[in-house]
């Protein structure tokens, strides 16, 4: 259910969450464990495809410390190896790593997903829990993991031996890798789950195997609005005590729910205000996770009331990072509010510039010219309502009039030994250059990440 429909834009992590020279993560590098709380907390977020985020920019907006990086499969040519989406091999992986890395020294973690809705799963292909439990121990000591999440949906869902080698191989990471937090999650129907949801929890009682979480997905199954999601937690929560013989509130301690923002691949809408309804259920009833896919998806599209449903975009009217306040909320955190306009901005300038006026109702796409406070200013990338000047996604062009950009003053050289972050100016060449996020070593109009921005000769 996690990708059914929508189409992803197989743009690189490197291109948009920014690369670095950290390298390889390993156990011992990584920073300590948040609390549990985070990582119940953590939104998805795909790293290679749908138009992924830049994960510090979501952090600094809104106060969201752990993302859910989704997802590992096994090889789509086959085989018992952990790759991301069945193409990039995690034992040759330097891109995701670069990308746990600035979440982490920007003081947030990750989870890792493994499954989602299509694909090959590793429970399919390796045989063996125990087979199925190595390949997972690989991504567990790359990245240094304090969290992973088994998403089990189709095909995967409906196999009971490849169920039985997801949730066997579950249980011996936890026995391996003490205190490692692990949900499961799975599909959420009006009665809590299916007939493959209650297989999957039988085998886990057999096994003897307990999750800090089961957590089902309320969408895509005839879902609309909060009162249908929070009616379905209602009915897992029996579902969960009469499986497990757990009192009331030890099941509500190891329930969770995973919803999907805006508009789903099935046409049913939940918007903030049914967020909101599920989470104040989540909390009184102190609910184990919350959390939704996805973090790709927290933007407003161009058309934001669109009947379409987009891997970008929501699909409803909304602020940048909208839900995922949402979900830092129910980890504790208090989301930092939008950056107010300084009183000692100057006002337009009277000249005439070529590019029309900065407006705080148009949706700008990457590439597009404004005008604001007498300068030209360019989208790096999809923007509304964020002021230039005030924010990282504009660039400023100089001063325009008379329909002439002026060259910028050449801000100091760009030197190789120098970590940028997203933003620094820095003058190679005889043009200014700005930094999309974070660099080291990356020579400005000569790198294969693009992270340079040319803004004119200076």
């Amino acid at each position: 259910m996690k990708r059914k429909s929508l189409i992803p834009l197989a743009l690189t992590a490197a291109a948009t969450l920014g690369a670095t020279t950290l390298g390889v993560i390993s156990a011992q590098s990584a920073n300590a464990a948040l609390t549990s709380n985070w990582y119940a907390s953590a939104p998805y977020l795909m790293p290679f495809d749908n138009s992924p985020p830049d994960p510090i920019e979501v952090m600094n907006a809104t106060g969201q410390k752990a993302f859910q990086l989704a997802f590992i499969l096994a090889p789509n040519g086959g085989g018992c190896t952990p790759t991301w989406d069945g193409t990039r091999a995690v034992s040759s992986d330097t891109d995701a790593a670069n990308v746990i890395a600035r979440i982490r020294a920007n003081g947030g973690d990750v989870s890792v997903s493994i499954g989602g809705y299509g694909g090959t799963k590793l429970g399919q292909t390796c045989g063996t829990p125990a087979a199925t439990a190595a390949a997972y121990q690989q991504v567990v000591t790359k990245y240094g993991l304090k969290a992973i999440d088994f998403d089990l949906e189709e095909p995967e869902y409906e196999n009971a031996a490849a169920v039985h080698n997801e949730l066997g191989a579950a249980q011996i990471l936890q026995q391996n890798n003490p205190g490692l937090y692990i949900s499961v999650t799975t599909a959420g129907t009006a009665a809590g789950t299916g007939w493959f949801g209650q297989q999957m929890l039988n085998d886990a009682k057999s096994l003897g195997f307990t999750p800090n979480n089961y957590s089902i997905m309320p969408f895509d199954g005839g879902f609309n609005g909060a009162s249908a999601q929070t009616s379905a937690l209602e009915a897992f929560h029996g579902i969960l005590m009469n499986t497990f013989g757990w009192d009331s509130a030890t099941a509500y301690a190891h329930e969770g729910v995973s919803m999907m923002n805006g508009r789903s691949d099935a046409g049913e809408y939940f918007r903030q205000a049914d967020f909101q309804t599920v989470l104040d259920y989540a909390t009184s009833h102190r609910l184990a996770r919350y959390t939704y896919w996805s973090v790709n998806r927290d933007r407003q599209c161009a058309d934001p009331n669109q009947s379409t449903t987009s891997g970008t975009c929501s699909s409803v009217p909304q602020t940048a990072w909208e839900f995922t306040k949402y979900t830092a909320r129910f980890a504790g955190a208090t989301p930092p509010t939008s950056i107010p306009p300084t009183s000692a901005s100057p006002s337009p300038s009277t000249g005439v510039c070529s590019a029309a006026a900065w407006s705080s109702s148009i949706a700008y796409t990457g590439g597009a010219l404004v005008s604001y406070n007498g300068h030209t200013w360019r989208a790096q990338w999809w923007t509304q309502g964020e002021t230039p000047g005030t924010a990282g996604v504009w660039v400023d062009q100089g001063t325009c009039g008379g329909g002439t950009t002026q060259p910028p003053t050449c801000p100091p050289a760009w030197s190789s030994s120098t970590a940028y972050n997203g933003g620094a100016t820095v003058s190679y060449n005889g043009h200014k250059w700005t930094a999309k996020w974070w660099t080291q070593g990356d020579i400005p109009g000569n790198n294969s990440q693009n992270v340079w921005t040319d803004n004119g000769a200076c």
